[in-house]
C-alpha cells in the first residue's frame, strides 16, 4: 500500500512540521472490507518503524481508548511522497509492537493528567 502521508506534531520521527493537514487513509482487506483511518503516531522498535493507525470516526481523542480499534503496520517510507505499510506477520514481534504501543499510550496519559 502505498500513499502519501504528511509527518506532524504526534509523529515521533522527529520531523515536527506543525502542519494541520488531516491524512485519511484507506485500509483494504482481504475479504474486501474497507476502512478509512488516520495516523496517531509513527513509532521506533528495535531499529524498525512502525505506524500506528485508527478509524477515521473514532478520532484522536478517542484513540487513546482502550475499546478502540487501532491498526499497527511496519512503516517505510519510500520517497518525500510514499510510503507503505506492511503486515507484522511474526507473532512475536507482533506483540512487542503491542507492548510498545501500549507503554506510548500510557506514558501520554500520565503526562496529560
Amino acid at each position: 500500500m502505498t500513499d502519501k502521508l504528511e509527518h506532524g506534531e504526534n509523529c515521533t520521527c522527529g520531523c515536527q512540521d506543525g502542519k494541520d493537514e488531516d491524512v485519511k487513509i484507506t485500509l483494504e482487506f482481504e475479504d474486501d472490507e474497507k476502512v478509512v483511518v488516520e495516523p496517531l503516531f509513527i513509532f521506533n522498535l528495535d531499529g524498525k518503524d512502525y505506524i500506528a493507525l485508527v478509524p477515521e470516526d473514532k478520532g484522536s481523542d478517542d484513540a487513546e481508548d482502550e475499546d478502540d480499534d487501532v491498526y499497527l503496520y511496519i512503516y517505510h517510507d519510500l520517497s518525500d511522497e510514499e510510503f507503505e505499510f506492511l503486515d507484522i506477520e511474526d507473532d512475536e514481534e507482533f506483540d512487542k509492537v503491542c507492548k510498545e504501543f501500549e507503554r506510548i499510550i500510557e506514558e501520554a496519559q500520565g503526562t496529560e493528567e
